[in-house]
């Protein structure tokens, strides 16, 4: 079931929005230091939703390769 929701949710997060297809790793990444950090994440809801699943390291962070599964 959790990867169910996961995929809904990450289908959902990918065609939401034209503003947020817009919106790319460099936009979420404000400090530039080449990772989106929790904190950078709550600037969408959607993606701060699936922080957690995105991150597979569990390092508190995503990465550009982290990130792009979403693309």
């Amino acid at each position: 079931m959790k990867t169910f929701t996961k995929t809904l949710a990450l289908i959902a997060l990918a065609s939401s929005s034209a503003a947020f297809a817009a919106v790319d790793f460099d936009s979420f990444d404000t400090d530039g230091d080449g990772v989106i950090s929790q904190s950078e994440a709550q600037a969408n809801s959607q993606l701060a939703q699936l922080f957690d699943d995105l991150d597979v390291d569990s390092n508190g962070e995503l990465s550009k390769e982290e990130f792009a599964k979403i693309q």
